[in-house]
């Protein structure tokens, strides 16, 4: 049984997504007791990492998010085969995914609309102008629109 889950790279799952991935690899697992879960993925390995802490913390192999994280670390360090979970906007989700199972999180199914963005001056990392923000949008993880720079 082969079941594709993927996202865009270097972007976090949905978190509808990462609750359809634990749910599918629980009851895979809970099918039968030869049954194993193989995770593949194309570029990031900080990806599988989200995939596993959450599944970890879906389980209750770990108590909390922070635990999960923690425990998928020190495998990675021992092993040195996966990328822990680095990036601020990984991390996070294991957080929201944690509140998603103890309750403390709902899901909004309404729209979201973005009506205006306002930045607050912008920082001039170098002499002449370092830094030049853009502005990149997208919805149910397709890019729809690019502000120039």
């Amino acid at each position: 049984q082969v079941l594709d889950f993927g996202w865009p790279d270097l972007h976090t799952p949905a978190l509808e997504k990462i609750c359809s991935i634990c749910k599918a690899m629980d009851t895979w697992l809970n099918a039968a007791a030869h049954n194993v879960v193989v995770l593949h993925n194309k570029g990031n390995r900080g990806r599988l990492g989200v995939v596993v802490a959450a599944y970890m913390h879906y389980s209750n192999i770990s108590a909390s998010a922070n635990q999960a994280l923690d425990r998928f670390a020190m495998k990675r360090f021992y092993e040195d085969k996966v990328v822990p979970v680095g990036q601020p906007s990984q991390r996070r989700y294991i957080h929201y995914f944690s509140g998603l199972l103890s309750g403390s999180i709902k899901m909004n199914n309404k729209p979201l609309f973005l009506h205006h963005v306002i930045m607050h001056g912008i920082p001039n990392f170098e002499s002449k102008g370092g830094c030049r923000p853009f502005l990149k949008i997208y919805q149910a993880m397709q890019p729809v629109y690019t502000s120039g720079i």
